[in-house]
């Protein structure tokens, strides 16, 4: 899955504490991979890096794609929801108790792609 960010810093800052264990030297790399359990890895390019190899590249003004991160608990959700929002991410929607049994949360990362936090509400 790749991400293209305006910022790398601000980008990573905002996966890490969403709990990616990413070094602070990847900070100002122009790419940077994280993998997954399971195999699945994250790579966030800069814009400059994607112009590098696509000249006249533009990112698509609404992209439809989205992360969702499950939490341990409902509390988790909230936390994680303040902590987001309290170092600048944009809240889309504040926690709530979703009809399908879960709390659910929605904001934006640094460069606007959706993220959504959820936790079943029962145990």
């Amino acid at each position: 899955m790749g991400i293209v960010v305006q910022d790398m810093a601000t980008s990573l800052a905002f996966y890490r504490r969403l709990g990616f264990d990413l070094p602070a030297k990847a900070d100002g790399e122009p790419h940077v991979e994280y993998e997954l359990a399971g195999g699945l890895k994250v790579a966030w390019d800069t814009v400059a890096t994607v112009e590098s190899f696509t000249p006249g590249y533009h990112r698509p003004k609404e992209s439809g794609i989205g992360l969702a991160f499950e939490c341990d608990s409902p509390a988790e959700v909230d936390n994680s929801y303040d902590t987001l929002v309290a170092a600048g991410a944009v809240g889309e929607r504040k926690p709530w108790d979703a009809f399908w049994g879960m709390r659910y949360a929605s904001l934006l990362d640094p460069d606007g792609y959706g993220i959504d936090l959820f936790a079943n509400l029962s145990g």
